[in-house]
């Protein structure tokens, strides 16, 4: 028996709106827990229009259950009841997702004949109680106009209706009051679309996990499309602009971008079920399979690209339908006295163009920006599309390659190849980007796709911030620079590969260096530079940066002096272009320190060893002037420290002010800085539980940590960590510092699970240090337990690197030679591992 008939069977029985709301919301069940299989043979727009189709006629199911359970056997004609049902938003335009809101308007005309209110009002309960989501309004008809004037959303939402059931007449009346609503200050209405478009933009930027409703090319910016489109042109869907605003195959290519996100929000919101718009990284692994997709990797690819398509098109077409109402008349005086040629227009600092201007060709383009005043240019939707729509023909010409050496050569190169990714034309321009256009990075450091992060990386080299990397960059000659941005920008554009990304990366580079007529001795440069491009920041923070062998290792990598100085700056670009906040006080310090040590080393004819170095650094000590301001037995005391890495790792000002310190301690100092993470300095004469202050702040991830042992029994202890602690935790991190004091106090510290292979121990490290290594699946409380061995085996720690990476912990300690601990390598190996 159909649903119709069980209705009709339950009305003759005069059942209970109980019973027939729990009939529509067993019938609504069993049609959600058909999506799936629905899914599965018509996906994107086809499921959408199918699934609306489906609440349609639920919708006017209830509604004509509503009027049979009213007028009984004297049931009128529909069409003579003023009431009309609406669609609107999403359910509108065909639209809906599986777990949105229903939005729903119910307009009506008072007729003394009709009890219009108690119609509607047991419509929307039977709608609630059968388990429809609704989002609803009603209106009186002669009201839409006012109550459009109220709020713009509720605009917004009139200029996507569409009748599900009800009165041709009422619905041919409110049609008419929507005309006057849409032509009602269309102006105001754009600017301000426009202007809520971009505050949601700014909210949801780009992402590798993009939000597909409310994101960056989602599909707000297509509603965006179609709002305007139908304020300006009156039109029901945009298709109808086909051969007057743009072309077929332009239209084509945005349909197939817009029919992808479709397909995978349905599979979202199924898959969650639940509203889920945001493509998380848990969730695709199973979306790709439901869509057909090799990898999840293949799916954000393509995601990303249909997202900057829709972006692209979104950009272009709203300026083009929008621009009578963004311009300006009274400025035409304004914008023909600042022509740079035909059809474009420089106004501060923004350049313009016609739309009817005939696409020039892309060296004429490229002739364009070359000619620019050398600042941060913003470049108008209007320029946009030329530039997307410009013809490039391969192979490119000589004057093509001369033009884009010339870009390279200015100081403002990333907004103009951040126009060329807008308008989908630098992998034709630079061949080495087709493997990586919109390849995501799921290695959870990066927060860009691979051509977005190379940009940014540009973006950073532009702006540095960091004092000694800039003074390194600011004399570079030309051609040095001109070298470094083709670095910076291909530096990873080997990846996508099974082979290592440096590698190929290195082989890429060349034919690029060579279009642009780089001399012959740069080509080896700039392959070394790309192979070794991650090769500093692991040495960085990965590595014992006081080891003479480390230095020696790293330097007959790098070669010379000159290139060491490229792939500092390079480094620097490469880790601020992950993102915000990737680059720290703490990271900056480490590559600043690797980058003098390995001058000096290459500077040095013969092997530079720690008694030299040492021996250098008294010797700049007691030339400072501070240093001869001291007393002689404060000097004696300094120069009496038997640790070089206290030397090493201080300028002679620092050695100084930390001896200050000591001076004055009697029992324990310390002090809470804040460098972007918290700073724990502390000097003590008793002994400090450092296994009990670790575990303690265990929330909190250590960055590094320096034990070094002074004069009259005073330890100085400095532990870096990577978090600034929360506000207003800072009374209790003084008072954990203060309990670490009492040795008495034992934390029970959870066991972490290390096999024997994963930590090494070198004793010919060098004279008074052997260095143990461990590299190990992170863990909470990971150093305050081997810490806490460390006291037990007294083993005392000298200093201590602490880098944490794709969830793996690769720690390094230095510590002092003593108790023959060397010849029981096995055992202390035992005891970390608990064997």
């Amino acid at each position: 028996m159909s649903i119709t008939e069980q209705i009709e069977d339950l009305i003759e029985r005069k059942a209970s709106d109980f019973e027939i709301s729990k009939l529509f919301k067993a019938h609504i069940s069993d049609y959600k827990n058909s999506l799936p299989e629905l899914f599965e043979r018509n996906q994107g727009k086809d499921f959408l229009v199918i699934h609306t189709k489906t609440l349609d006629s639920i919708i006017g199911l209830m509604y004509k259950t509503i009027l049979r359970r009213l007028f009984g056997n004297y049931l009128p004609m529909r069409g003579n009841i003023p009431i009309a049902l609406i669609a609107l938003g999403s359910y509108g335009r065909e639209q809906l997702c599986v777990h949105s809101d229903i939005d729903l308007m119910i307009v009506y005309e008072k007729n003394e004949g009709y009890n219009t209110a108690a119609i509607i009002e047991k419509f929307l309960y039977l709608a609630w109680d059968a388990g429809l989501k609704l989002g609803h309004r009603v209106h009186e008809v002669s009201d839409l106009f006012n109550s459009s004037r109220e709020d713009i959303t509720i605009k917004t939402a009139m200029m996507e209706s569409r009748l599900i059931i009800g009165s041709p007449f009422t619905w041919n009346a409110t049609q008419n009051r929507l005309t006057l609503i849409r032509h009602d200050n269309p102006k105001a209405f754009v600017l301000a679309k426009i202007e809520e478009a971009q505050s949601r933009r700014t909210k949801y930027p780009f992402s590798m996990q993009p939000n597909i409703k409310e994101g960056v090319g989602g599909l707000r910016d297509s509603q965006l499309l179609y709002w305007i489109a139908k304020t300006v042109y009156g039109v029901n869907t945009l298709r109808e602009l086909t051969g007057r605003l743009f072309s077929e195959e332009q239209y084509r290519e945005y349909r197939i971008a817009l029919e992808l996100l479709f397909r995978v929000r349905s599979a979202l919101h199924l898959l969650a079920n639940k509203q889920q718009d945001q493509l998380a990284l848990d969730f695709m692994p199973t979306i790709a399979r439901m869509l057909g997709f090799s990898d999840e990797r293949r799916l954000v690819t393509k995601l990303l690209e249909a997202q900057w398509r829709i972006n692209n098109f979104t950009q272009i077409y709203v300026k083009k339908m929008a621009r009578h109402y963004l311009n300006d008349s009274s400025q035409t005086s304004t914008i023909r006295s600042s022509r740079l040629s035909k059809g474009f227009y420089g106004i501060d600092g923004t350049l313009y163009s016609s739309f009817h201007l005939p696409t020039p060709s892309i060296d004429t383009l490229l002739e364009l920006l070359v000619s620019l005043e050398d600042r941060e240019w913003k470049f108008d939707a209007s320029v946009l599309f030329h530039f997307t729509y410009v013809t490039i023909k391969h192979p490119l010409k000589v004057k093509t390659h001369a033009l884009i050496r010339k870009l390279f050569e200015r100081n403002h190169l990333y907004v103009i190849l951040k126009l060329f990714y807008d308008a989908g034309i630098l992998h034709h321009l630079i061949g080495a980007f087709k493997k990586v256009l919109h390849l995501p990075q799921f290695d959870g450091y990066h927060h860009y796709p691979v051509d977005l992060h190379s940009i940014k990386c540009i973006e950073a080299l532009e702006n540095i911030k960091d004092p000694n990397v800039e003074m390194l960059y600011t004399p570079l000659p030309l051609s040095d620079k001109v070298l470094l941005k083709a670095v910076i920008l291909l530096h990873d554009t080997g990846k996508g590969r099974k082979q290592d990304h440096s590698e190929v990366g290195a082989k890429l580079i060349v034919p690029f260096i060579k279009s642009i007529k780089l001399p012959q001795p740069t080509h080896e440069r700039a392959a070394l530079l790309v192979r070794h491009h991650v090769t500093m920041s692991n040495v960085a923070y990965r590595e014992n940066l006081y080891s003479e062998k480390t230095l020696y290792q790293f330097m007959s990598k790098i070669k010379t002096p000159e290139n060491l100085k490229l792939l500092y700056i390079l480094t620097y670009a490469d880790i601020n272009g992950v993102g915000a906040g990737t680059y720290t006080s703490f990271g900056a310090n480490l590559l600043h320190e690797l980058y003098e040590a390995s001058l000096e080393i290459a500077s040095q004819n013969d092997r530079l060893t720690d008694a030299i170095k040492r021996q250098n650094k008294e010797k700049r000590l007691v030339n400072d002037f501070n240093f001869t301001q001291l007393n002689k037995a404060e000097q004696k005391k300094i120069l009496s420290v038997e640790s070089n890495l206290f030397f090493f790792k201080h300028t002679p000002d620092e050695i100084i002010e930390l001896s200050k310190e000591a001076f004055e301690c009697q029992t324990f100092t310390y002090q809470l800085n804040i460098d972007g993470g918290l700073i724990i300095h502390i000097f003590r004469r008793i002994p400090l539980n450092l296994g009990y202050l670790l575990g303690k702040l265990s929330y909190l991830d250590v960055a590094s940590m320096d034990i070094f042992t002074l004069f009259d029994d005073i330890k100085y202890f400095k532990i870096e960590f990577l978090q600034r602690p929360r506000e207003g935790t800072m009374e209790q991190i003084e008072l954990i510092v203060e309990e670490a004091f009492d040795m008495s106090k034992k934390l029970d510290l959870p066991k972490p699970i290390i096999k024997p292979s994963e930590i090494t121990l070198d004793c010919d490290h060098s004279l008074n240090y052997a260095q143990l290594n461990l590299n190990t699946t992170n863990q909470r409380g990971l150093l305050a337990y081997f810490v806490q061995l460390f006291d037990e085996a007294n083993i005392n720690i000298a200093t201590a690197k602490i880098h944490t990476d794709k969830n793996r912990a690769r720690d390094h300690f230095l510590i002092e030679k003593q108790n023959r601990m060397c010849d029981n390598a096995h055992e202390i190996i035992a005891i970390l591992t608990g064997a």
